[in-house]
């Protein structure tokens, strides 16, 4: 194994030579400098992996030599050593990006803890979350097996989310893979639960089942209404519970998060059905009975949510709320910036409602584009790829001007997506729709077994085409394929992420609740 080297810059470097010697004892190798422009040619001439500095030197300062030496190495860690506390120097050392900052006299622990934090740490993070993980693992597996209720499963989803989060930022690629066959475990299960319980949920008071795309507003957006707080509804399509949890930290610069809850999509979990099921306040049979004209049977991907701010409108109304309603869609650049050039009619309403598309546009591309695929070729990459746009958008400055203006926020999806790597065949007419995790249509051929069946569509308050139409929902990671060319297409759509179906990525989904910090 390959030792740590260390340079170590001090102008009265013989005193430290104890230091030295214990860090050696240790394994660590260490060279030194007594000034500033020797430290900077040994920077120049070789490889280290940490530097040590004094920041009051005869000649160049510390400082001065820090800014010379990021020029040399800027990804080497810099810890700063000065006998200074004056607040000042502190800020500009910091400033210039050191590592760490100590203060003289030091003592062996103290380097060695110094040492640990910036080049062990990610090996020591790894050991130690692979540890952890490994103690849950069976608890989590015992778990998926028993008979859960629905508050369960979110608890069951939410520790999954948790640990592919915390071993995504770990080097233990084998503990990627067992929580990925963890998961995949859990979705079966999941799937079984769902065919077990879905269809009795309907009818039942909340509580006996758990919290649906119906219910959001009444029950988490006009409470806060009532309470004469003005409120900002967002929606952003597709958006997964693991990828809220890597866009919060950044949100949190400028809201607290007042509940951070989970609420099961509808089934299909696609934006026909869930979304127009959230803003009408009613599932789609419903919607098609009572409000015909703003239902689409149209399968086109652009029909199928024209009738949106009607619908809200609509469950305004049933539950007699005054409130007048700003809503709006930004699906591209040029709608984003008319959103802020139009700022003042949020502040003007006390219910403003907007829907983004940029989560849901990134894994159709990802399916269409080789380019994509590669920048988000697994679940690590397509959070970082969701927090980079979300770092660089018109969203992240609307949210804080609205924090700025003391709105209130709630965020929340419709539903969510999975990554799909199972092809099943299914055979249907002409008739049938696209999706891959659902299907609906007259004469629909397929194993019972690889599918959750709804022959009577009435039973999940889902519209019918005509007298015969049954629905069938894909399960965990499956989608489904047609026979004709069924190599073709299976390959071309493995991998990809989709919804629609059953898991729990696309069926839990996140609800959170936010007031401003100002």
């Amino acid at each position: 194994m390959r030792k740590i080297r260390i340079l170590w810059t001090d102008d009265e470097i013989d005193l430290l030579r104890a230091h030295i010697i214990f860090l050696q004892e240790k394994g660590y190798e260490v060279e030194t400098a007594n000034n500033g422009s020797d430290a900077i040619d040994l920077a120049r001439a070789n490889h280290y992996d940490i530097i040590f500095l004094d920041e009051n030197m005869p000649g160049m300062t510390g400082l001065e030599t820090l800014n010379e030496i990021k020029g040399v190495s800027p990804n080497v860690p810099v810890i700063m050593i000065t006998k200074s506390e004056e607040e000042d120097i502190m800020d500009e050392a910091i400033g210039s990006k050191i590592a760490d900052y100590l203060i003289k006299p030091v003592n062996p622990k103290q380097i060695l803890l110094s040492l640990k934090k910036n080049i062990d740490q990610k090996r020591l993070v790894t050991q130690q979350t692979t540890s952890a993980y490994q103690t849950e693992f069976s608890q989590i597996g015992m778990r998926i097996n028993e008979h859960l209720s629905f508050d369960d499963w979110k608890d069951i989803y939410r520790k999954l989310v948790y640990w592919e989060l915390e071993l995504g930022g770990s080097e233990d690629s084998a503990m990627d893979q067992v929580l990925g066959m963890q998961k995949n475990d859990a979705n079966k299960a999941f799937s079984r639960f769902i065919k077990e319980n879905y269809l009795s949920w309907f009818g039942k008071q909340l509580g006996e089942r758990p919290l649906m795309s119906t219910d959001i507003f009444k029950h988490k957006v006009f409470p806060m209404l009532d309470n004469g707080d003005k409120v900002f509804v967002l929606v952003i399509d597709n958006l997964r519970y693991d990828q809220w949890r890597t866009l919060s930290p950044v949100i949190n610069q400028f809201y607290n998060t007042d509940e951070e809850d989970l609420y099961f999509s509808i089934l299909p979990t696609a934006t026909m059905y869930a979304r127009n099921a959230m803003f009408a306040g009613l599932m789609p049979s419903e919607i098609e009975r009572l409000y015909p004209d703003l239902w689409e049977h149209d399968d086109n991907e652009g029909h199928k949510n024209r009738h949106e701010a009607e619908l809200l409108e609509k469950q305004l109304t049933r539950y007699a709320r005054k409130e007048k309603l700003y809503f709006d869609k930004v699906l591209n650049l040029k709608s984003g910036k008319k959103v802020a050039e139009n700022f003042h009619n949020i502040l003007d309403h006390r219910l403003s409602v907007m829907v983004f598309n940029f989560v849901d546009m990134i894994s159709h591309a990802r399916t269409e584009m080789d380019m994509i695929r590669e920048l988000a070729n697994d679940e690590k990459a397509y959070r970082s790829l969701t927090l980079s746009w979300f770092n660089h958008s018109l969203l992240l400055g609307l949210l804080k001007s609205l924090s700025g203006n003391g709105i209130k926020l709630v965020i929340t999806t419709d539903h969510g997506t999975i990554k799909v790597n199972n092809p099943v065949k299914v055979i249907g007419d002409r008739e049938t729709n696209t999706n891959l995790r659902y299907k609906l249509g007259r004469n629909l051929n397929y194993k019972t077994k690889q599918v959750f069946e709804v022959k009577n569509p009435k039973d999940a308050f889902l519209p019918t085409r005509n007298v015969s139409t049954s629905y069938i929902f894909a399960q965990g990671n499956d989608f489904f394929v047609y026979p004709n060319e069924y190599n073709y297409y299976a390959g071309y759509y493995k991998n990809t992420f989709q919804h629609g179906g059953i898991s729990m990525e696309e069926v839990i989904v996140p609800i959170i609740t936010l007031s401003p910090k100002n």
